[in-house]
Formats: structure tokens, C-alpha cells, sequence
């Protein structure tokens, strides 16, 4: 009798051991798997495993969390983010260009779960890399290498944003800037771009130092023209006895200075002018 109670002491023993771990199981499950804390920077998407899969319509917000432990709680950093690439691309002629590119982007808030049905967390990989290459390829074969190296920089940037920001808005990705890093030809053609664009320059300075000559000159024609015309217009006007008065005029000025003598000399009866001889 005995016996038999020390066995059912055991049994129970056992059963409640059993039942004890099989509940402290439970509870450091439950503790790991349903509480969760989504970081600053950061927001969830859920998937049910049970209940309808990826949850679509939801994105969770930073903070703490309770989940069954059956689904499972994806986090994606949105912070924003600087991806560089250096690419090589073909001009419009064909010679080979490589550009380094820069761009900022961040997830869509509020898209979480349809970026991570579409691409997964290595989103960076499968979707904005091979999208920056492909805008920048096209971009670049548009133009010349002459014009990529001098005046179409600007230009070529805002192409390459404009087409990367509608194809990456489309996929749940906001595209913040778009920087050109450097442009790098082949030194052949660099070089010939450089004498070309040096030759120039030195043209449009010879032509400016003609203009200026050219204006110079005008200048003096229309100057000496203008002496010459004035020149007529005055011997026009003069007669010989406006001529004589003024003469009379300066010479009366004359003897009125202190120590002045006047001679008059006449010229044959026809009017000269008196003179001013000698002082005292």
C-alpha cells in the first residue's frame, strides 16, 4: 500500500515537473515573440501566419507592441539615405563615359508593406541600384561628350532626377536629390575637348579686340567728319568784314593794356588793320 502511494507521489511529482516546464516554455516563448519594440527611425509591417499573411493596410509606428507569437513583425529603417554609384554609360556617339552619381531616398511611410511584398528589406539592392544605373545610362546618351564635359552638367542632373523619382515613386521609394558627382572622359578625348574649347576662347578674343578696333576707328571717322563739317560751316560765315571788326575788337583790347602804343597803318586805302607796336 505503501509502495503504491510513493508510486502516485512520483507520477504526480512528475506530472507537475512536466507541467511546469511545459508552462515556463510557454512563458519564455510568449516573452520573446509577442512583445517588440519598433525604434525611433524605424516602422513594422505584419504578417499574420494565420490570419490573412501580409498586413497591407497597416504600418506600425515606433513604440511597443504586443503580437501572437505565431506572426511575425517586419522592421524597416526609413531613415534617409545616401546611395553612391559609379556607373559606366555610352554617349550619344558611343565613346564610353563613367559618371559617379549620387542620390537621397527613403521608403514611403506609409508603403511599408507593399515595398516588402515587392522587394524585401534588400530593397536598396533590387530596386534603387539597378533603377539609378538604367536613369543615368539613358540620361548620358543623349549628349556628346563635349557638351556632358562643358554645358550640359546641369541638364543631364535634372533628367536623370526627373526619371528617377517617377520610376522610384511607383515602387514606394521617395527620391530626396540627385547629385552629379564627376563626369570622367577617356584622356583622348578630354584633351581634344580642351584644345577645342581653348581655341575658342582664344577666337572670341581676337574677335573682340577687332570689334573694339573696329569701333575705334569709327569712332575717328565720325570724329574728323565731324571737324571737317564744322570747319565748312564756319569758313562759310566768315566775310571779310566780319573779319576786320573782329580784328579791330581784339586789337582796341590790346591797346588798352598798360604800356601798349598804338600805330595806325593803313593798307593802300583799303582798310587795314592798326597795329600795336613796342611798349614802353
Amino acid at each position: 500500500m505503501s509502495d503504491q502511494r510513493y508510486r502516485t507521489s512520483q507520477s504526480k511529482l512528475i506530472s507537475a515537473a512536466v507541467v511546469g516546464f511545459i508552462i515556463l516554455m510557454v512563458l519564455v516563448i510568449f516573452s520573446s515573440a509577442t512583445f517588440l519594440t519598433i525604434d525611433a527611425g524605424e516602422r513594422g509591417v505584419l504578417f499574420r501566419r494565420f490570419g490573412g499573411g501580409l498586413d497591407l493596410e497597416n504600418t506600425y509606428q515606433p513604440g511597443f507592441h504586443v503580437l501572437a507569437p505565431w506572426n511575425t513583425m517586419y522592421r524597416y529603417d526609413v531613415r534617409e539615405k545616401q546611395i553612391e554609384e559609379k556607373i559606366d554609360a555610352l554617349s550619344n556617339n558611343g565613346l564610353n563615359i563613367a559618371v559617379d552619381v549620387t542620390v537621397r531616398v527613403n521608403p514611403a511611410y506609409d508603403k511599408i508593406g507593399s515595398l516588402h511584398e515587392k522587394f524585401g528589406k534588400d530593397y536598396v539592392n533590387t530596386l534603387i541600384r539597378p533603377e539609378v544605373r538604367s536613369a543615368v545610362r539613358e540620361a548620358i546618351g543623349k549628349f556628346t561628350p563635349e557638351e556632358l564635359y562643358s554645358t550640359k552638367r546641369d541638364e543631364v542632373q535634372t533628367l536623370i532626377q526627373t526619371d528617377l523619382e517617377k520610376s522610384l515613386i511607383d515602387n514606394y521609394i521617395e527620391l530626396k536629390a540627385t547629385l552629379i558627382k564627376d563626369i570622367e572622359l577617356p584622356d583622348k578625348v578630354r584633351g581634344a575637348i580642351e584644345d577645342k574649347l581653348e581655341a575658342e576662347q582664344s577666337a572670341l578674343k581676337y574677335e573682340f579686340i577687332l570689334a573694339k578696333e573696329r569701333q575705334e576707328a569709327e569712332r575717328r571717322i565720325i570724329e574728323a567728319e565731324a571737324k571737317a563739317r564744322a570747319n565748312q560751316i564756319l569758313n562759310a560765315s566768315l566775310s571779310n568784314n566780319i573779319l576786320r571788326d573782329k580784328g579791330i575788337e581784339a586789337t582796341l583790347e590790346l591797346a588798352k593794356a598798360p604800356g601798349s602804343k598804338v600805330v595806325v597803318v593803313g593798307s593802300d586805302g583799303s582798310g587795314g588793320l592798326p597795329l600795336i607796336l613796342g611798349g614802353n
